[in-house]
């Protein structure tokens, strides 16, 4: 059994409000050197046997069919 790892981000020129309430929420608690954030999603994800180039092109197919939107996402596929 193996572990792989799909980070999804929305992609730089998409708007995240989510990642602008972090960031006014950190400098209301004093970390006032955090000058950006940016929210995503981790997915991990255990499969049968090794995580090969041929599991982890599936893995990527099923990251752009189900875990990431990508009209608007961007996402990573590794082994973990």
């Amino acid at each position: 059994m193996a572990r792989v790892i799909v980070d999804v981000m929305l992609k730089p020129e998409i708007h995240d409000p989510q990642g602008e309430a972090v960031l006014s929420a950190s400098h209301r608690l004093g970390f006032g050197g955090v000058t950006a954030v940016r929210q995503g999603k981790r997915f991990e994800l255990e499969i049968d046997g090794p995580a090969d180039s041929a599991a982890l092109a599936a893995i990527e197919e099923l990251a752009r069919e189900l875990l990431a939107n990508p009209v608007i996402e961007e996402f990573t596929v590794s082994a973990g």
